[in-house]
This record gives C-alpha cells, structure tokens and sequence, in this order.
C-alpha cells in the first residue's frame, strides 16, 4: 500500500467516512478517495472559474520582481475570454499570483500574516520561485473589477498588487 492511499485512509477513518469513497478536498470539494491523484473540482468564483489550456484566447505575460510590483499591473479582459498567464520571477525571493476580490485577498493576505508558512494550492494561483516561472489559466464568466496580488507575508502590504477590468463582449 502506498503512503498516500495510507494517508487516505487514515484521513477516512479521521473523518467517520469509512463506508465512503470520498473525502474532502482543499475548499471544501468532494473527490475520490480512490484516484491514485486527489483532484480539486472546478468551482465557480466571483472572478471566474478554472480554464482549460485548449480553450485558452490568449497569453499574458506577468512579471514579478523583488520591489514588490507585477509588470503590468492592470489589465483588461473581455467577458468570457480564457486567459493563460505566464508568470515570470525576476526576484531572488518566492513570489505568487492570486487571483480574486480586494476583500478575499486582503482576508487571506492577513491569514498569511498570521500563518507565513500556511500552504494552499488553488487554481486561481501560481507560487514562483526565485528565476522560476509559473502559469494559470483562468476563464473570466463574470463582468467586473477585480484584483491580483502577491498574499506572502508583507508582500501585498508593500503594494504588491494589480487590477483587472473584466469588460462586456
């Protein structure tokens, strides 16, 4: 048995799931507990929904650097649009790119404070190493103003941040 289907099991018995197949994932998702890869479900969010790369319109490129700013920093999508961002690192520290609204960025950037080592892994976000790059893709279904930010400790609190302006067709 491997460590992971260990782990799984453990995580059943923990749960009172033991006669089930599923167990939770990260958000709160259900996912089988007997595929060899736990999967995150798709969910729908405020600022869109996971993309699929063969669906993507187009590419823009996101520059970190360690002065605490992305290049660009705003943007403009059209409504609907299936964007594939492609970050790049040009700072010697971790970076990321989290997608979302002003008040959940600005929520989790001070769960960051608290929990600097917290881990998460969400489509709506890229962890960029030192000289690394990372991508997303990410489908806008929902008009409206919405944010991106770098959330490790005092990053998006020295500005680390950016706007995008998701427009009708």
């Amino acid at each position: 048995m491997t460590k992971r289907k260990q782990l799984i099991g453990a995580a059943l018995v923990l749960a009172g799931l033991t006669g089930s197949t599923q167990l939770l994932a990260h958000g709160g998702m259900l996912a089988d507990a007997h595929a060899e890869e736990v999967q995150v479900l798709k969910e729908q969010k405020d600022w869109g929904i996971a993309g699929e790369r063969d669906q993507v319109d187009r590419t823009i490129e996101i520059r970190m650097t360690d002065q605490m700013r992305f290049t660009p920093d705003r943007l403009q999508v059209r409504l609907g649009e299936t964007i594939r961002f492609v970050h790049r690192n040009d700072g010697q520290m971790l970076h990321e790119f989290v997608l979302g609204t002003r008040p959940m960025l600005e929520e989790h950037a001070a769960l960051m404070v608290k929990f600097p080592g917290m881990e998460h892994d969400e489509p709506y976000l890229a962890h960029v190493g030192p000289g690394q790059g990372g991508e997303i893709v990410w489908t806008f279904n929902r008009a409206g103003e919405f944010d991106f930010a770098c959330l490790i400790a005092g990053h998006y609190q020295a500005g680390m941040v950016g706007r995008i302006s998701v427009v009708a067709k």
